[in-house]
């Protein structure tokens, strides 16, 4: 008899960890999507920078880009376990983040032609920011 109450009770304890294992990859892919875009390289981010330097400016990304996901999934693990009605919420103040910083773009790119600038003056500034290091910033 003892021995069928413990394998009862290793039953009970493979389905809780098959339940919670299911929980957990639920919360993982519900907010992979909110967490997967931080990892694109914007093109101007390596613009102007010399071939050897290209390679750490990328690896300087992507170093940042884990320590994001590193503090950002467990967190985000932890508001969908706890208070998963905060989501939302965050979801919108995020995209309105986007398309403030989309709108503040389109205004700089006009801005922007309305101020020409000597092509001397922007060769200049170009060798200026080259000279740089790119991981100084």
């Amino acid at each position: 008899m003892a021995g069928s109450s413990l394998l009862t009770l290793l039953d009970d304890i493979a389905t809780l960890l098959d339940d919670i294992s299911v929980m957990g990859k639920l919360a993982a892919k519900k907010t992979a999507g909110v967490l997967g875009d931080d990892l694109s390289l914007n093109a101007q981010q390596v613009t102007g920078v010399r071939a050897n330097r290209e390679l750490p400016v990328v690896w300087s990304v992507a170093k940042g880009s884990l320590i994001n996901k590193v503090i950002l999934v467990p967190l985000a693990l932890l508001i969908s376990a706890f208070i998963p009605w905060a989501i939302t919420p965050l979801l919108m103040l995020g995209g309105a983040f986007l398309c403030f910083e989309g709108v503040e773009k389109v205004l700089h790119t006009f801005e922007a032609r309305k101020h020409k600038e000597d092509p001397a003056e922007r060769q200049k500034r170009l060798e200026a920011l080259a000279a740089q290091d790119p991981l100084a910033f």
